[in-house]
């Protein structure tokens, strides 16, 4: 063997990668990505095969249909996809997040500890928004990921984490926790290409203090004004498991005039967003983009079609992390984050044991895309003045 073949990185154990049911799209394009970087022998590239049957009691398992000895399993779910469904007693029932889970602890039972290493990719973690305990509750969040721990799992790869402090619960294993922040801004500068983003032209907003953390690591990096909506809330009882809002409050400087960035990191019934986006449009602001990593729409889309015609918001970003209903994709106000060559890149990475500081730090990435932006404007400046001579 030569020297230069003995420096060549190896991978922890041959690729492999299993697609939970409803992740066919994702896991399909992240496979051509990564068959595309390093060519397979494998027709299928670099998926495994599985199936996770079900009974006619709503009884599951799951089935690995090829040796996965010695590989590196990467096994993605996505958790909160309602779109898939099984037969319970002649019934259609939806998968439930509950559902979901069991069908990945089945896999990696079913794998039997025979693979080299188990990663999980869950890009909105389970029970995520149970992350700390308040009375008599359970810690849902925290029991799930000593679950995985305890079947074996080495590393597990979430996105935007609600509370990213919930890896305490785990802490003698991976924990990556990724923000989409860099696939965002692409995807506004690449659905709306007129945009001027500096501190003059564009402010960030929280909806709420708990996301204040990702509003500022937005205005940091591209140096833009920083305001932040809190919520009141009426602690006297409870409605749908939580303390209703009463108002949204705001605190930042004068917004008149000025694009604005609402970022939150899931969009669940809508609510709170499309209120926030009512007092901005009050505050006479210009056009208003929502940045959601996740969009649920549990309360479907006709408040969301409602408030558009109003002209209360501009457009919606969210990842295609989870489930997208076809009728959210066709919504003229519905734009699209593409996360699957990022996920290919992490797979690619972990797998031959690299450093992901990388890959987790995109301030090299946003500031070129930042400069190729501004150049776009000047260039159309300049093109626009010539015509005018």
């Amino acid at each position: 063997m030569s020297g230069e073949e003995l420096k060549m990185p190896m991978p922890v154990g041959e690729l492999g990668i299993v697609g939970m049911n409803g992740c066919e799209d994702t896991v399909g394009a992240v496979n051509d990505w990564l068959t595309h970087w390093r060519g397979s022998r494998n027709e299928h590239g670099f998926k495994i095969d599985v199936e996770c049957p079900r009974f006619g009691t709503g009884e599951g398992k799951s089935i690995i249909r090829q040796s996965v000895r010695g590989h590196d399993l990467f096994i993605i779910t996505d958790m909160f996809n309602y779109g898939m469904t099984y037969e319970m007693y002649g019934m259609q029932v939806p998968m439930s997040p509950d559902d979901h889970f069991q069908d990945l602890t089945r896999i990696i039972a079913a794998a039997g500890g025979k693979a080299r290493r188990i990663n999980v990719i869950m890009p909105m973690l389970y029970e995520g928004r149970q992350h700390r305990r308040t009375s008599r509750e359970s810690l849902d969040c925290a029991v799930m990921l000593q679950e995985l721990q305890q079947l074996g799992v080495e590393n597990i790869i979430t996105f935007d984490a609600h509370d990213p402090r919930v890896q305490n619960a785990i802490p003698l294993i991976g924990f990556e926790n990724i923000h989409p922040t860099y696939q965002m801004l692409k995807a506004l500068v690449r659905e709306e290409p007129d945009i001027r983003i500096d501190r003059s032209h564009v402010a960030v907003i929280s909806p709420d203090e708990g996301g204040l953390g990702r509003c500022i690591y937005y205005s940091s990096v591209l140096e833009l004004e920083l305001g932040m909506f809190y919520k009141r809330r009426d602690y006297t009882r409870i409605v749908g498991g939580r303390n209703p809002i009463i108002s949204h409050e705001y605190l930042g400087g004068n917004l008149e005039g000025k694009d604005v960035i609402l970022v939150d990191d899931i969009i669940s019934s809508g609510d709170s967003m499309l209120d926030i986006a009512e007092q901005l449009r009050a505050k006479k602001v210009g056009r208003i983009f929502m940045f959601a990593s996740f969009g649920l729409f549990c309360n479907g889309l006709k408040k969301f079609d409602e408030a558009y015609a109003a002209g209360l918001f501009d457009r919606v970003f969210t990842t295609n992390l989870v489930y997208r209903p076809e009728a959210l994709k066709a919504r003229p106000w519905y734009a699209e984050v593409d996360m699957s060559k990022y996920i290919a890149l992490v797979i690619d990475t972990l797998n031959f044991d690299r450093s992901m500081s990388e890959l987790l730090n995109p301030v090299g990435r946003i500031h070129r895309l930042m400069n190729r932006l501004e150049q776009s404007h000047q260039a159309a400046e300049k093109k626009a003045a010539k015509s005018m001579a």
